[in-house]
């Protein structure tokens, strides 16, 4: 049983580099972008999924991808590929804001 699900997390790692690999193929600063990030998360938790036995390993990819997505390793990776001036973040911000704002009028007249 042990071999079964030392195989079963090698394959679910076998993927996750296979997309990194992915995006630094696309992407040739990918690999510059991770580097750098790397090195200034150094300090927080790496990501913790615990498997139960016989759990599917879909379901774990799964529960893997959320909780990459939450940490918003890859959104700030994107944001941090070009500058942006602050004045163009605030203006951003505000109009993000308006369009909340109009959604929660809306829903109150519904």
């Amino acid at each position: 049983m042990f071999f079964k699900h030392l195989q079963t997390t090698l394959v679910f790692f076998e993927n996750i580099f296979q997309k990194i690999f992915d995006y630094i193929i696309r992407f040739p600063n990918f690999a510059n972008h991770l580097a750098k990030h790397f090195k200034l998360i150094k300090n927080k938790i790496m990501i913790i999924i615990p498997i139960k036995e016989g759990e599917n390993i879909e379901r774990a990819l799964k529960k893997f991808k959320r909780k990459f997505e939450k940490t918003g390793v890859i959104r700030e990776l994107r944001s941090r590929q070009a500058y942006k001036k602050p004045s163009v973040v605030k203006r951003e911000a505000l109009q993000h804001a308006q369009y909340i704002q109009k959604l929660a009028t809306e829903s109150d007249k519904a």
